[in-house]
């Protein structure tokens, strides 16, 4: 691997009920892209995380630019910036990153 991207996301800070229902909703649809993950043969590491009460993330490498460029136009942001007005507080922050070194088991 020798590209990464990493992505967080907020949950709406809205109390009550509809802060409840955002954050789990949003949870659900991360576990739930798994199964489109696993499809991408460009995307051999993809980890969907859960960083704090109300802000997640996806964490994803790939073996050069193009696998990167690939995921982040394929189904699961196209998926994801469908939902972003019920899902998210706002755009997602995408960040680019190149990986330096490794370890996978």
């Amino acid at each position: 691997m020798e590209r990464g991207a990493a992505r967080a996301s907020n949950v709406p800070p809205w109390n009550g009920r509809l802060f409840r229902d955002a954050t789990q909703a949003l949870e659900a649809f991360l576990k739930g892209a798994l199964p489109l993950a696993n499809q991408e043969m460009f995307t051999p590491v993809w980890f969907a995380l859960k960083l704090g009460p109300s802000t997640f993330g996806i964490f994803d490498a790939f073996t050069d630019d193009s696998g990167r460029k690939a995921h982040l136009t394929g189904q699961i942001a196209a998926a994801l910036m469908s939902k972003a007005g019920e899902l998210l507080s706002e755009a997602p922050r995408i960040e680019q990153v190149d990986i330096l070194a490794s370890k996978l088991v």
